[in-house]
């Protein structure tokens, strides 16, 4: 869908006053704010975070003096909060750009490390990933036993 076109189709869903003022400072600087964040990130990057703009400015009760530097403001904002998010996201990595000679942690290598990661987590935070995990409570059931009810016991892991 064309930019103009959800522009269009955005402004018809918000009727009210507040958004009506959106929509007016949306047409008279969106071209602008979407030059101006194309300059900045990539194109389809520029177009969502327009979108996250414009949302952010019909949920706005700011008394706008100065519409241009209030766009940038909330675009750049969205495009930190866009970042943050792709950074907690993980990222999935296909076995086509593993590169040649390396080789994968085998059973017994990725059980290591397996065990390392869940001794790493905090006491309160192992004992319910172990219950839910490994001895077979719902995550119900591990809120129960922290709170006071005795708790069935940790079960123990394989080869230690």
């Amino acid at each position: 869908m064309a930019v103009s076109d959800q522009r269009a189709a955005m402004g018809a869903v918000f009727e009210d006053e507040g958004a009506e003022t959106a929509d007016r400072i949306y047409r008279r600087h969106g071209n602008w704010l979407i030059a101006f964040l194309r300059r900045r990130f990539e194109s389809q990057d520029a177009e969502d975070l327009a979108q996250e703009t414009y949302v952010q400015l019909v949920r706005s009760q700011a008394d706008i003096q100065n519409p241009r530097a209030f766009l940038r403001r909330l675009a750049l904002n969205a495009a930190g909060m866009q970042a943050r998010r792709r950074r907690a996201r993980p990222v999935l990595v296909s076995d086509d750009l593993i590169p040649p000679g390396v080789a994968e942690p085998s059973d017994q290598e990725q059980a290591l490390l397996l065990k390392q990661a869940i001794l790493s987590l905090p006491p309160k935070l192992r004992e319910v990933f172990l219950l839910s995990r490994f001895g077979g409570l719902t995550w119900a059931e591990t809120r129960l036993g922290r709170r006071g009810r005795r708790s069935p016991p940790l079960p123990h892991p394989q080869g230690s």
